[in-house]
């Protein structure tokens, strides 16, 4: 049932109404996001929550940027700033970057503040105290120069599979083999060049596979009640099926939440496990009743929108942390997750200027409603998709401009040129079965609509927004709108006006989840505030006499040959290039697989490192092609975890 509108304020729960908190992915701060990062969480998690808002719902829409970590570190060195300076940098950027596609969050927060490290150091100190904490002892690169252990990205050296000689730590750019520093040839430090040495040093592990039985639990009946996305079903239940391995959640380094224990003066806790707090320190500055929020599961249902790679942070370690503590919190009711979407068939590539990025999307000067469309068309909720920028081009022309844009305009106008002062004739002397029938089929739509967004299914949602608007061509076709009919049968011309104006109505309350401006300008023509989505559409939200606003055109042509401007603005010779280069190395790397798969490889002595048995090894060298669903689950979450350390 819709629920009464509310004016905008501080957002808590409420008793007795649905209380719905949504969160998307922290994005990580060391880099500009691309149009797959953007769809991917935050443009998708501001859909349901912008659809939840104009249900009259009860909603709060939580994000911010994830600071702490290795890459900060790292990034911090090659731009020669303090991670301080670095995350400020890119906060603003990010910032800026959601602002111009038009992002509501209720509250776009950061990680290093006071909330975190208190909320943060909590629930590790429950954890250890309920014994679900292990100290082990482990093996580490460190620089003798420095006097510092470092961390895998911190390494550099020669890959011992392909030979590449700038290889970091934790991976090989070249071949894409994950790696352990202490396997690279000629390694160095990328603070000073110096050789670093294998050294011993104390870190804490969260003891997953102690809590293995009640995540099991909880995961089958949160994903079962919550309608979980297939690709993060699957994810959750292979690691579990894999069995849960404990995982070190401290590091040697200065940037990050403190570990509040005695000997970890110089360690900090690590992101793999504060990352998913940032949601509740970053509610817990938006308001101090954030456990209004956080701690009333009977009464607050937690949406989160994110990246297939993130999904084991969401569905294993957060939730055995907070299971852990033994403390009563909000825990994930549905998850939303999605695939890749890539570009023009290849990948998305900053440093080689492939692919557009979220600062250079408003270059092209194409309106922030037509890319959040495009996005949203393509989202890539079951596969992968394509950024395609003839796609992209025909969707304004041939869909949202011939469609959306054709019917209001055509109906805004003809009230404007034919009645005076652009007031809505009565539209209530006229009816027939007709009108009746295809009232019923647009409630049938809008019935769907709402079903569709209920269970977060953003792309076919958008379908049926259209098929709305066919709904309102249909009828302006079949009774043909135009001066005949209003010179012969006037009061008909009117019922039908009325019938489409109203719809018009209706169509900007759907269409704003998607596309926030284009539904305010609907609103401003039509000279009226919008409409809460009903369960049931009436068409007489606009009423006779109504003083219209003045037509304008919703959407713009795009020149076809703006295709290759384009391409070739983000990176046309350069992606050529890339895809040949991928090419050649795929084909290299099924070579090297034939020719490894029986080498063996003597393990160095000692224990592996922290982040080594992060990696399952470290994929050690004698390892045999990975071949089956859970090595892929896993390799998948090595990369999330690549990118978020």
């Amino acid at each position: 049932m819709a629920e009464e509108p509310r004016k905008r304020r501080k957002i808590v729960p409420e008793p007795g109404k649905r209380n719905i908190l949504i969160t998307s992915a922290l994005p990580y701060v060391n880099n500009v996001p691309h149009l797959g990062n953007v769809v991917g969480s935050v443009l998708s998690a501001d859909v349901f929550a912008r659809y939840c808002k104009a249900r009259g719902l009860n909603a709060l829409f939580v994000c911010g940027t994830d600071e702490y970590g290795t890459a900060t570190e790292t990034k911090a060195l090659e731009e020669k700033c303090t991670p301080q300076e670095l995350c400020d940098k890119y906060y603003t950027l990010h910032a800026q970057v959601y602002e111009w596609f038009n992002i509501d969050f209720d509250i776009f927060g950061r990680t290093p503040t006071k909330q975190q490290t208190e909320i943060t150091q909590d629930i590790f100190l429950k954890l250890y105290k309920n014994g679900f904490m292990q100290e082990r002892t482990t093996t580490q690169p460190y620089c003798e120069k420095h006097k510092s252990y470092l961390a895998d990205r911190f390494v550099e050296g020669e890959c011992p599979l392909c030979g590449y000689n700038d290889a970091r730590g934790d991976q090989c750019d070249k071949c894409g083999k994950l790696l352990d520093p202490l396997d690279l040839k000629n390694p160095r430090c990328k603070l000073d060049g110096a050789t670093p040495v294998p050294r011993e040093t104390k870190h804490v592990f969260l003891e997953l596979d102690k809590l293995q039985p009640e995540i099991e639990k909880w995961f089958h009946d949160a994903c079962a009640k919550g309608e979980w996305s297939s690709n993060g079903r699957d994810i959750t239940g292979s690691w579990l099926k894999e069995g849960l391995k404990p995982r070190g959640i401290t590091r040697d380094l200065k940037w990050g939440t403190a570990v509040p224990l005695p000997g970890y003066e110089d360690k900090v806790i690590y992101v793999w496990f504060d990352a998913c707090i940032g949601y509740v320190s970053i509610t817990a500055n938006y308001t101090d009743e954030w456990e209004k929020w956080w701690r009333d599961p009977d009464n607050v249902q937690l949406y989160q929108f994110m990246g297939k790679d993130n999904v084991p942070f969401h569905t294993v370690v957060f939730p055995g942390s907070q299971i852990g503590t033994r403390d009563t919190w909000t825990k994930l009711h549905h998850l939303s997750t999605t695939e890749y979407l890539n570009y023009e068939n290849g990948k998305f590539s900053k440093s080689r200027g492939i692919g557009v990025f979220g600062d250079s999307a408003k270059k092209t000067g194409i309106a922030s409603d037509v890319w959040r469309y495009y996005l949203l068309s393509h989202r890539p909720e079951t596969g992968d998709t394509e950024f395609v920028w003839k796609s992209f081009i025909d969707a304004n022309n041939n869909v949202l401009l011939k469609n959306l844009g054709n019917f209001v305009n055509r109906v805004i106008k003809f009230v404007n040129a034919k009645f005076e002062g652009s007031h809505l004739p009565d539209y209530t002397a006229y009816t027939e079965p007709a009108f009746d029938s295809w009232k019923e089929e647009v409630n049938s739509l809008l019935k769907r609509y709402v079903e569709e967004l209920e269970a977060v299914k953003l792309r076919a949602g958008l379908v049926t927004v259209l098929h709305i608007s066919d709904q309102g061509n249909l009828l302006l076709q079949s009774h043909t709108l135009d001066n005949r009919l209003l010179d012969t049968q006037p009061e008909k011309c009117a019922a039908v006006l009325g019938l489409a104006v109203n719809l018009c109505h209706l169509l900007a309350s759907v269409v704003e989840p998607y596309m926030p401006d284009t539904a305010a300008s609907m609103n401003k023509q039509l000279n009226t505030e919008p409409l809460i989505i009903p369960d049931t559409w009436s068409a007489d939200s606009i009423k006779p006499n109504h003083a219209l606003g003045k037509a304008d055109y919703l959407f713009k042509q795009i020149k076809p040959e703006k295709e290759t401007e384009w391409r070739e603005m983000f990176g046309g010779e350069e992606a050529k290039k890339a895809k040949e280069e991928e090419a050649k190395k795929k084909a290299a790397k099924k070579a090297d697989k034939l020719a490894k798969k029986e080498k063996k490889k003597g393990e160095a002595g000692g224990q592996p490192s922290v982040e080594s048995v992060e990696k399952g090894g470290a994929q050690k060298l004698s390892e045999p092609p990975k071949e089956n669903g859970v090595d892929e689950v896993t390799e998948g979450v090595h990369q999330a975890a690549l990118q978020t350390s």
